[in-house]
């Protein structure tokens, strides 16, 4: 079976922004009298947004916030956080520069919304992305496989040939459902083996053809 595409989760995997989300969350969270800990947020990595916002919402105070008040704060906080900067994880852009180059066909699919997207975009090279799937663009967020799929589809490609990179449960569930070949990346949880899954400490080792060898 041949690489037909390479499907990438954003935060964790190609972006540090986790421990942006984790400041922004404990700051917030803490300023309107809920008690939210590293441990909380490590609960919430690679979750769909929209559910994230009702655990927030569970843990302040009645009355202090809306959801969508909530939302918006927090949103535009990580935003403007990735707007000044962006930390690449070990090994993620020099593979991602390295498949573009031999033009196998890469999609950006993240739970985080359009705008947050935007907001990593500039601090990649031009046109890094075939196709991008964002959170508020799916009607079915993580673990569901919708947005994989949703990218395989756009791409014209079977799921089965697609390598789906992770470093959350939720989004290696994702993969695996839509049918693809997960390599796990993990940095705050622990993803344990399975059919088709490959966990690995960092993504410096890997090339196109180590993927390749993947599907065959």
């Amino acid at each position: 079976m041949s690489l037909g595409a390479v499907l990438w989760d954003m935060d964790g995997t190609l972006v540090d922004s986790e421990k942006v989300w984790a400041e922004v969350q404990i700051e917030l969270l803490g300023s309107l009298g809920a008690i939210w800990t590293v441990e909380d947020c490590m609960h919430l990595v690679g979750s769909d947004l929209r559910d994230a916002v009702q655990v927030w919402m569970s843990r302040i105070p009645v009355g202090a916030i809306t959801a969508e008040e909530l939302a918006e704060r927090m949103f535009r906080a990580v935003v403007d956080a990735l707007k000044q900067e962006v930390e690449f994880r070990p090994g993620a852009l020099d593979l991602l520069q390295a498949l573009r180059k031999e033009e196998v066909p890469c999609a950006l699919v993240s739970a985080s919304y359009r705008v947050m997207i935007d907001a990593v975009l500039p601090h990649l090279p031009p046109d890094p992305f075939d196709v991008i799937v964002a959170g508020d663009e799916v009607t079915q967020g993580k673990p569901h496989p919708e947005p994989y799929l949703t990218a395989a589809a756009k791409l014209g490609v079977d799921p089965a040939q697609c390598v789906v990179i992770e470093d959350s449960n939720t989004g290696a569930e994702a993969g695996t459902a839509a049918g693809a070949y997960v390599v796990a990346v993990p940095q705050w949880v622990t993803i344990p083996e399975a059919p088709r899954r490959l966990v690995v400490d960092s993504l410096e080792p890997l090339t196109p053809e180590s993927l390749r060898d993947l599907l065959r």
